[in-house]
C-alpha cells in the first residue's frame, strides 16, 4: 500500500529584519528602509516592502540601493534583537511539531503530517502559526503548504506579504508547470539564461525536455530538473548538521581572463555573500577563493584569521588579494567563487514515494 503523502509548511517572515525596525521604531513604518549598510560595499540585508517598489532587493550593494531609491534610509542591524524574536517564531513552531528545519533566522519547513494538537489540515496549522506569530511577535508571516518542501518553498513566495498558498498533492505538476524556471530552487541565474536559450522558459517547458536531453545539456544535476519539473521532491525534513562553510560561485558564459574584469566580478560575488552570512549569522576565520578554468581543472586559495570575519570590506579585500596572487591566469576562468569556512555560529542551519491522499 502507498502511504500519505506528507504535510510541509514552509514559514517565511516577511522582510524580517526590516520589519522588525519598523515594529520597534514607529517613525519608520510606512517608509522604505533598508537594513544593513549603505557604504560603498556596504549590503542591503534585506528591506522594506515600501524600498522593495524601487527595485531594492536583499544582497543590494547599498550604492545601487540608493540610486534606485534615493530616499531609501538605512538602518543599522541589530542581529541579538532578530535572533531573540527568531527563538520566539520557533517557539511557536514547537507547540505544533518537533520536526522543524530552520534555513535561518527567518524561515523554515514544518512537518505537520502528525501534530501536537491532531488537527487533521495542514492549512489550518499554518493559519494558526500565523495567527500565533502576529499576535505574539507584531510581526506576519507567509505560508506555502504543500506535499513535499519544493513546492511548499515556492508557494510560501506566492502570495506575499501575509499570505498563504496551498497546492495539494493532484495540483502540484501544474503549480510547477507555471511556474518560471528562474523561481525553481536550485535553478540559479546562469542556468535560467542556459535553460532560456534552449528554449525553456517555464517548469512545463522543462517537463518536455526528456532526460537524455537534460544529461546533455545539464549534467549530474539533470536528475534534480527532471524530477523538480514534475513537481516530485522526497526529501524529508529535518534538522541538519551545522554548516561548515558559505560560499557564492559563478559560472560565466565566456572564459574570463582580464584581471579587471575578474575583480569586478568577485568584488559582485563578495556582495552576494555577504548578504548570506549576515542572514545566516554564518561568521568564519577563513576566506576561500575558489577558481575553475576553462580545462575544468580547480584550484582553491585561502587565508584564515585568528576571529571570524565580520567586515564586508575585510571579506572582499582578501579575496582580491588571494586573486591578484593568481594573476594573469594561465587560461580563462570558467568560474569564480568566494566562501568563508571554519564558521563559528551556532545558528547557521540549511537546506540543501507517492504516499492515501489527507487533506492538506
Amino acid at each position: 500500500m502507498e502511504s500519505a503523502p506528507r504535510k510541509i509548511i514552509h514559514i517565511d517572515m516577511d522582510a524580517f529584519y526590516a520589519s522588525v525596525e519598523q515594529r520597534d521604531d514607529p517613525a519608520l513604518r510606512g517608509l522604505p528602509i533598508a537594513v544593513g549598510g549603505g557604504g560603498p560595499r556596504g549590503v542591503v540585508a534585506t528591506c522594506s516592502y515600501e524600498a522593495r517598489k524601487y527595485g531594492v532587493r536583499s544582497a543590494m550593494p547599498g550604492g545601487r540601493a540608493r540610486r534606485l531609491c534615493p530616499q531609501l534610509l538605512f538602518v543599522k542591524p541589530r542581529f541579538d534583537v532578530y535572533r531573540a524574536v527568531s527563538h520566539q517564531v520557533r517557539e511557536i513552531f514547537s507547540r505544533f511539531t518537533d520536526i522543524v528545519q530552520p534555513l535561518s533566522l527567518d524561515e523554515a519547513y514544518l512537518d505537520v503530517t502528525v501534530n501536537k494538537p491532531g488537527i487533521a489540515s495542514a492549512t489550518q496549522v499554518a493559519q494558526e502559526i500565523r495567527r500565533m506569530i502576529r499576535e505574539e511577535t507584531g510581526l506576519t508571516a507567509s505560508a506555502g503548504v504543500s506535499y513535499n518542501k519544493l513546492i511548499a518553498k515556492l508557494a510560501s513566495d506566492q502570495n506575499k506579504p501575509d499570505g498563504i498558498c496551498v497546492v495539494r498533492p493532484h495540483e502540484g505538476a501544474a503549480f510547477i508547470a507555471a511556474m518560471p524556471v528562474r523561481r525553481i530552487h536550485g535553478v540559479g541565474p546562469v542556468t535560467a539564461q542556459r535553460m532560456q536559450a534552449l528554449g525553456i522558459e517555464t517548469g512545463a517547458d522543462l517537463r518536455a525536455r526528456d532526460m537524455a536531453f537534460l544529461q546533455a545539456h545539464f549534467g549530474s544535476a539533470a536528475g534534480y530538473y527532471y524530477r523538480a519539473s514534475r513537481g516530485e521532491d522526497d526529501r524529508p525534513v529535518r534538522e541538519r548538521e551545522g554548516r561548515k562553510s558559505v560560499s557564492v560561485e559563478d559560472t560565466f558564459f565566456d572564459d574570463l581572463t582580464d584581471g579587471a574584469a575578474l575583480a569586478a566580478e568577485l568584488d559582485r560575488i563578495a556582495v552576494n555573500l555577504w548578504g548570506r552570512i549576515e542572514k545566516a549569522e554564518a561568521w568564519g576565520r577563513t576566506v576561500v577563493l575558489k577558481i575553475k578554468f576553462a580545462d575544468f581543472r580547480i584550484i582553491t586559495r585561502s587565508r584564515s584569521f585568528p576571529a571570524p570575519v565580520r567586515s564586508p570590506d575585510l571579506l572582499a579585500q582578501t579575496g582580491q588579494d588571494l586573486l591578484l596572487a593568481q594573476l594573469p591566469l594561465r587560461m580563462g576562468a570558467r568560474l569564480l567563487g568566494l566562501g568563508v569556512h571554519n564558521l563559528e555560529s551556532e545558528d547557521a542551519p540549511e537546506e540543501a514515494g507517492a504516499q492515501l491522499a489527507l487533506s492538506l
